[in-house]
């Protein structure tokens, strides 16, 4: 069975195989950290979206997760815990060090703890980002350890799961609006984002033919480079390079969570270690020889993916394409895409509350979210890779997408909920339960640079209508 491990052994990857495992495992340790963070309040027992009563009414439909049988918060917390400590150990690169087995169980191990918590997050986990952390942590999973040569035929579908992040995004692009057609899409799209980071307004007040030149760029790197990562080298590894550079502009200019930079780890999969001996440094790893039954295992799992690539593979040239879509419940190759349309104007839903009567003239005072625009004089922070899911969601209710959270989360902040009002920058009333509650639509852009010099604000906005009117704790629980 010689012959069958120099088939499948890639000795020209190591540096790849140390980026794909460590890059993959530290957005695992970021995701558990989130969940940790947000999801007892967004989703737990107590949350906005109780997942107990979303396990109770989708049964089987939810999904595979070992809170089928029991939910807790104190499960939940520890199923995450659990992902950090696997996850750390993975990113240290302890795991790696011993015999194949060993960052294969840890990595599934992952997958699995993530699984159970997506497959049960309801709206608050719908991103398409949650199912390519999915995706990537199974396939990583079959890289081996430091004792063998990466597997090639996993190098192979990495690069099939990153062909697909690229060309269904542009192709979503193409179909979907016709500013990305006509080149204008980032006259607009670096101001309606939904969360601008502190770069995104200087990136806005480019000049309009650069930001032409940007959207053209962006469709030969997303609808032409892919198909050079099943080149032989060196053409794949600077296929890999150029895709790089183009979702570092993106993590420069936005905010997306982890979408950018877990795209980066998976792109540097194609990178051969030949490019890094040319700057200087010495690779001369030492292998042993691949056991059989990892190869063998390294087999199946690749005719696997190859069997599950049907749908999406047919969904990339549908006419009706499907963005970000999962074709099976272990939310393995999944489609992918971003930004199929382009919002125009942005709209954002400020929420006030008042310790007085509701009344005309009562002094009602602004929450603050952690990432999203609200105070006009503050200035964008960046958050990614870490993932605001509230705030993510407030810009959906800004476009008209509810999800049946924002009635729940009125109800939290008129009754001070402390694991809530945690989750935002700023609440007026210090913990004290305000009298009513209010949210109001707001038209927001970026200010000029006359308009910045002169009063220092980075956005102008203007009233734009009301949301919900002023109501109650007890009116709003008879809803």
């Amino acid at each position: 069975m010689e012959w069958l491990g120099g088939v499948l052994d890639a000795e020209g990857y190591e540096v790849g195989r140390q980026i794909l495992q460590r890059g993959v495992a530290a957005i695992y340790l970021i995701a558990f950290i989130s969940a940790i963070n947000q999801f007892p309040a967004l989703l737990g027992e107590n949350g906005l979206l109780p997942a107990p009563r979303f396990i109770e009414r989708a049964g089987k439909r939810a999904g595979p997760t070992f809170f089928r049988w029991r939910y807790s918060d104190r499960l939940l917390l520890a199923v995450c815990w659990i992902g950090v400590g696997v996850a750390a150990l993975l990113v240290i690169g302890i795991p790696q060090s011993g015999p194949p087995w060993l960052p294969m169980l840890a990595f599934l191990t992952l997958w699995a703890l993530y699984l159970s918590v997506v497959n049960i997050g309801q709206v608050f986990y719908g991103f398409g980002w949650e199912s390519l952390l999915l995706e990537a942590g199974f396939l990583v999973a079959f890289l081996g350890s430091n004792e063998v040569a990466p597997p090639f035929l996993v190098l192979l579908v990495i690069r099939w799961l990153v062909f697909r992040l690229e060309f269904g995004a542009g192709m979503i692009k193409m179909r979907g609006d016709r500013s990305w057609r006509d080149l204008t899409a980032l006259y607009y799209h670096h101001e309606t984002q939904p969360m601008p980071n502190p770069a995104s307004r200087f990136f806005h007040l480019l000049p309009k033919p650069l930001h032409k030149a940007e959207v053209a760029g962006n469709h030969f790197t997303q609808l032409v480079v892919p198909f050079f990562l099943f080149a032989p080298q060196p053409v794949a590894g600077w296929a890999a390079v150029i895709i790089i550079v183009t979702q570092a502009w993106l993590v420069i200019s936005g905010n997306f969570a982890w979408l950018n930079w877990i795209t980066i780890v998976l792109a540097f999969g194609a990178v051969p270690d030949s490019f890094y001996e040319t700057l200087g440094l010495t690779i001369a790893p030492a292998y042993s020889t691949t056991p059989v039954w990892f190869a063998a295992v390294v087999v199946l799992v690749t005719a696997l993916i190859v069997w599950l690539s049907r749908q999406p593979l047919l969904n990339l040239f549908a006419k009706r394409q499907l963005m970000n879509a999962s074709f099976n419940r272990f939310h393995l190759v999944n489609a992918y895409g971003a930004f199929g349309s382009v919002t125009k104007v942005r709209y954002e839903v400020i929420i006030e509350g008042t310790a007085d009567d509701g009344a005309p003239g009562s002094r009602w005072e602004e929450y603050e979210f952690k990432g999203k625009p609200g105070d006009p004089s503050r200035m964008p922070r960046q958050y990614a890779p870490y993932h605001l899911r509230l705030d993510w969601l407030m810009w959906f209710l800004a476009l008209g997408s509810d999800g049946g959270w924002f009635t729940p989360l009125l109800v939290k902040l008129l009754q001070a909920d402390p694991k809530i009002l945690k989750l935002l920058r700023y609440d007026p009333f210090n913990g004290e339960r305000p009298r009513y509650v209010r949210a109001r639509m707001f038209r927001y852009r970026f200010s000029t640079r006359e308009e910045k010099r002169a009063n220092g604000l980075w956005w102008m906005r203007e009233e734009a209508g009301t949301l919900v009117e002023p109501v109650s704790l007890r009116a709003v629980q008879r809803r």
